[in-house]
């Protein structure tokens, strides 16, 4: 295995194999890097290579483009990178460049990134017909489009099939990146005391995160009382007094590979009665939905199993007037979506929110469930005391909670990854504050 690879060689070989095996002899492949984001003057954002780049060859340098076109009888694979630049590796790192790209890595071919642009274009002008994944290069998007095709390919139509199914070596990545994040979650819990600040438990989180030689997978959202019925809080800026729960949603990612977890916990350390109530109703709904998780099952699966369950506990809590069917309503769109606004779960991998389908919002159905896919299974109900638009009872305003596991498909049913994350109450209670 090549240093800075996190898989072997024939990992990325067999992925690429699959592609081309979907692709017509006379398509170029070209897939760019992400470009370097500013964040203020002459301040860049953390780097992060795009994920299509990261799987089928592993590099994670800016400036740089994966190319494959047929000739010969075969596939050839180009990487174009950054030459080697003494000045610029002084004050910014040190760079492989195409000497250093040529070696080790699962390509064929490594070319300077300022031949591409020309490369590229005498290929296409000698009768390859581009499969571009437009969006990221502006100028790449822009070569392509002074030639007049019918429509140019996209290669993401097989990639995000391929990337749904994990491998068993991908597999272990989001394991680590799961036990990384759920001793983050225990952390935190075992740091907490009332009147903490959410900026203090992200901190807690994050530097976990780092600890381990990780980084977050997205911002994480930290939301004390009424800020937990907030679905993207962000600003993670106030203190949470005494007798709120606290919803923290962290995840952190291995080589690219993402985990994504909820907990939420009173920062005193003891749920009150109405608390207690409202998240095992939700814990009771993340079982079922978990439980669903079936390989050969439908993607809308959990989502009914966890909405069920929601809809009868808020008809036998007395916080909807109505039966379970008309809680429910006809297309899962009934008076329960009130308080439970969002989707159950979402595909994971090498993007939180990963690509194949399924998110809540998208036009298709979502896949079928097969052994290899990791999903999350995430119900949630909120109770915010400022909306004024649907009726919030007293005694569960300002409660927000989401309880979120990461879960892979198998033939032998589901595996929760994060299963290291407590989240019963009794659990949660022992552990809360034990590390003030």
């Amino acid at each position: 295995m090549m240093s800075g690879l996190p898989f072997d060689l024939s990992e990325y070989r067999r992925r690429q194999e699959a592609l081309f095996s979907g692709m017509p002899q006379d398509s170029l492949v070209i897939i760019p890097n992400n470009p370097k984001s500013v964040r203020s003057n002459d301040t860049h954002y953390r780097y992060r290579a795009n994920s299509y780049m990261l799987y089928l060859c592993g590099w994670e340098e800016p400036d740089s483009i994966f190319t494959a076109r047929y000739t010969e009888d075969k596939w050839v694979t180009s990487l174009f990178v950054r030459p080697r630049d003494t000045n610029s590796e002084i004050w910014e790192g040190r760079r492989l460049g195409p000497e250093g790209a040529i070696s080790g890595w699962p390509i064929h071919e490594s070319h300077s990134i300022v031949d591409a642009y020309g490369q590229i274009l005498d290929a296409i002008e000698s009768g390859l017909k581009p499969s571009l994944i437009s969006g990221i290069s502006p100028s790449l998007d822009e070569l392509v489009s002074d030639f007049e095709f019918s429509r140019i390919r996209d290669p993401r139509e097989l990639l995000d099939t391929m990337r749904t199914v994990k491998s068993e070596a991908e597999i272990e990545l989001m394991q680590q990146a799961a036990d990384i994040a759920s001793s983050a979650h225990v952390k935190a819990m075992e740091r907490s005391f009332p009147s903490i600040g959410e900026w203090q438990i992200q901190a807690i989180v994050e530097g976990h995160f780092m600890d381990s030689n990780s980084q977050w997978s997205y911002p994480s959202i930290v939301g004390g009382g009424d800020n937990a019925t907030i679905l993207h809080y962000s600003s993670n800026s106030e203190a949470i007094g005494d007798g709120d729960l606290v919803l923290v949603d962290a995840g952190c990612e291995v080589h690219g590979y993402a985990s994504d977890i909820t907990r939420t916990w009173p920062v005193n350390g003891k749920f009150s009665d109405a608390q207690k109530e409202i998240y095992n109703l939700v814990l009771k709904a993340e079982m079922a939905g978990i439980d669903a998780c079936i390989a050969g099952s439908s993607w809308m699966s959990m989502h009914e199993a966890s909405c069920a369950v929601l809809a009868r506990g808020l008809v036998e809590l007395g916080i909807l007037d109505c039966t379970v069917s008309e809680a429910l309503g006809k297309n899962l769109d009934g008076p329960f979506r009130n308080y439970f606004m969002h989707g159950t779960g979402h595909l994971l991998g090498l993007d939180v929110h990963d690509v194949g389908g399924g998110r809540k919002g998208d036009k298709k159905p979502g896949p079928v469930l097969k052994p290899g896919m990791v999903v999350t299974v995430e119900p949630g109900l909120y109770f915010a005391s400022w909306r004024d638009d649907v009726e919030i009872p007293e005694r569960y305003a300002g409660i927000g909670i989401r309880i979120e596991d990461d879960v892979l498909i198998t033939e032998d049913g589901p595996v929760v990854l994060s299963s290291n994350c407590p989240k019963n109450v009794d659990d949660i209670e022992s552990i809360v504050g034990i590390s003030r």
